[in-house]
């Protein structure tokens, strides 16, 4: 059973038992429904109260039945609001430590609310791109005011109980309190048991004294900052119906609102990334139960940009951290870097004073290896040069105790290799940061050959520890992301030598939603990077076909600002280099410049998964979104694909291949690709 019925005194008590958040899932709806008709069938209970076992009163809808026939089988959502909100007796909801979405909604059906201070309470459904469909738009406001529900419900976050009982006039919550929950509400149940009528949010009013220039003060506000989401909006203006409609009238509101938003694409690729971000850190063959290395004291190797931003993630998570650097001096800018980013956090109120000196306390430095024989988890953070690493490795196996994990933070080498430099390859594990380490999400774990199963399963604990989006990779020249962005990379190439400028493609690009285009990108991580690895590359790959564009640009280069200024010293380079390659220049519209950039995305992506290299196609999508700035409201690389239809992507490629600057080759659809379109399915 999901939910369990129990009668203390006169007072029955139902307890959602739906782990790990309580969802309302069918058969806990149905329970809890069958639960309020006994007790109303029951002459000696007096009054009802629902409550969450465990660490939830309930997290809302049940995610493993999200978009399913079940999630709408009956009772639905709606239809058990209505027996509890009818019910005959006093119904009290004893609601603790997280009450969200559905749950909030059940709740703001019972007759009173009694909760525990430090609740989690929210109704977060606009993150999916939805708003609230049980009630929540039309009963919050009605219960805690319209400007503070306005204000949950389009923003999503969550907010503490004790904060919102101190909301002048509300009606959300009876009784706040610190002791046992369960207890306070039935002994409350059994104080307003003869208490009538019995109290609905529904036959409240949701006033505002200076309604209709509040709305549309709140839908400037909105939109502003809502562009490409369009729930937000609709949020507003279904919340803005429990203002000027009855209830029922209201209701309609919303569920058509619902409905209308559930169909959106914005809808569908937030939800995407809700269920990707979660299946992630699952890996087929290493079991959930598998045990866990201990990592208390972390090391890290480097102290420059990326080894002082991994080391703060490690301090902001309570772990020791020990950086080694060759030079002194080398060792104090890196120190004087970690705390000038936490000086900025403490000027603008992100960060305690007391926070700051906690986690500088756990810093430690060394010019020597020996001092990291105590670390659990060492990371190398060094030039990108597999001499270099090679040194480092070989050092590391000599000083390192038995069962410590090595990591290297390499973007594009052979951690295989890298794991070869030991003793110990089982040991050895990929990490790679995305810079700046200590803002960005993105982390790739890169599991080499011999990587043992509790190395990888604790590293990717470890990710979550320290708040990072951890996706696996397999081994290969630049994994997932790395390896991606060189064939997107190609054709930005490709499209200069067929006449489009680097601000035109930027721009195609940032109106499809990316943070910046990939001429933008190459200025801000340095074109010097990308040229030196295309040298590489060329050597290592010579039947690969490259644009020479942008070398001509590292070539030319002067160092100067960063700033995304067009410059006519390029546009005369790109027209003798074409003129040199005997290039045709044409017209090339923002469709085709997005969906050569984003399909050779899709296409090497569906190589990887072939591969293996990636393990499932919204893992590809999560190393795009949290890492490259792949706009969000399109839901990733392959949810893009999806949305456009595989056999669509596949004949847009048969025209690219057409192009005779191109390279045609590339162009062929992965084994995987053309499978899924002959079969007629998605990637995802």
């Amino acid at each position: 059973m999901t939910a369990h019925y129990e009668v203390r005194g006169a007072v029955a008590v139902i307890t959602l038992d739906n782990p790990p958040v309580n969802g309302l899932g069918f058969a806990t709806r149905a329970a809890t429904a069958a639960g309020v008709e006994r007790a109303e069938a029951d002459p000696a209970v007096t009054a009802v109260v629902i409550t969450g076992a465990g660490k939830a009163f309930s997290g809302g809808a049940d995610i493993k039945e999200f978009g399913s026939p079940k999630a709408l089988a009956e009772p639905n959502l709606l239809s058990l609001i209505s027996v509890v909100e009818n019910c005959s007796k006093p119904v009290v909801a004893a609601v603790h430590s997280v009450c969200m979405g559905g749950g909030l909604e059940l709740s703001l059906g019972c007759h009173y609310r009694v909760a525990q201070t430090g609740t989690k309470v929210a109704l977060p459904e606009v993150k999916l791109g939805l708003l609230p469909g049980a009630g929540g738009t039309q009963r919050l406001p009605r219960a805690l005011g319209v400007e503070p529900a306005l204000n949950m419900i389009v923003s999503g976050e969550p907010v503490e109980a004790q904060m919102l009982a101190m909301v002048p006039g509300q009606k959300l919550f009876d009784k706040i309190v610190d002791a046992d929950v369960v207890d306070a509400a039935v002994k409350f149940a059994e104080e307003v048991s003869e208490k009538r009528p019995l109290p609905k949010v529904r036959e409240l009013k949701a006033r505002h004294p200076n309604a209709e220039a509040y709305f549309q003060f709140a839908r400037n506000m909105v939109g502003g900052m809502s562009k490409n989401f369009p729930a937000p909006l609709r949020c507003l203006e279904t919340v803005a119906s429990a203002v000027n409609m009855k209830f029922d009238d209201g209701m309609r509101v919303e569920r058509e609102g619902f409905m209308a938003l559930m169909l959106t694409p914005e809808s569908k690729a937030l939800r995407h990334l809700f269920f990707a971000e979660r299946v992630a850190s699952k890996i087929s063959d290493v079991p959930e139960d598998t045990p866990l290395r201990d990592i208390r004291r972390v090391g890290v190797i480097g102290a420059g940009t990326m080894g002082g931003g991994i080391s703060m993630n490690f301090l902001n998570a309570g772990i020791p951290v020990t950086i080694l650097e060759t030079k002194q001096e080398a060792l104090d800018r890196g120190v004087a870097t970690i705390k000038k980013n936490y000086e900025s956090q403490v000027k603008k109120g992100k960060l305690k004073e007391d926070k700051y000196a906690q986690r500088m306390a756990l810093l430690s430095t060394t010019l020597n290896y020996a001092d990291l024989g105590d670390a659990d988890l060492i990371i190398e953070a060094v030039f990108e040069e597999i001499g270099v690493k090679e040194a480092v490795f070989k050092q590391l196996d000599e000083v390192a105790k038995p069962g410590a994990i090595l990591a290297s933070n390499t973007s594009t080498l052979d951690v295989d290799k890298i794991a070869s430099f030991t003793k110990r390859p089982q040991d050895v594990v990929g990490m790679h940061f995305f810079s700046p380490a200590n803002v960005m999400k993105l982390l790739e774990v890169v599991r080499g050959k011999a990587t043992a199963k509790d190395v990888l399963a604790t590293v990717m604990a470890i990710g979550k520890k320290i708040k990072k989006t951890a996706v696996v990779s397999g081994v290969c020249d630049g994994f997932i992301g790395n390896r991606m962005i060189e064939q997107y990379s190609r054709q930005a190439g490709f499209l200069l030598d067929e006449g489009c400028s680097p601000q035109q493609v930027d721009k195609a690009v940032e109106k499809f939603g990316f943070a910046m285009g990939p001429f933008r990108m190459g200025d801000l991580a340095g074109n010097d990077i990308g040229w030196a690895i295309r040298k590489r590359r060329a050597v290592e790959r010579a039947n690969m076909k490259y644009s020479a564009s942008a070398d001509r640009l590292c070539d030319d280069y002067l160092p100067g600002k960063r700033d995304a200024i067009p410059s006519p010293v390029v546009e005369e380079m790109l027209a003798k280099h074409r003129e040199a390659i005997r290039a045709q220049k044409r017209d090339i519209s923002d469709e085709e410049i997005v969906h050569r950039l984003v399909f050779a995305l899709v296409n090497e992506a569906a190589h990887l998964l072939e591969e293996g290299i990636a393990q499932r196609a919204s893992d590809v999508d999560m190393v795009y979104l949290t890492g490259y700035g792949f706009p969000i409201f399109r839901g990733g690389p392959m949810c893009y694909a999806d949305t456009v239809g595989l056999f669509n992507v596949v004949q847009a490629m048969k025209r690219f291949a057409k192009n005779p600057m191109d390279d045609g080759a590339f162009w062929t659809p992965a084994p995987l690709l053309a499978r899924l379109v002959a079969e007629g399915k998605s990637f995802t």
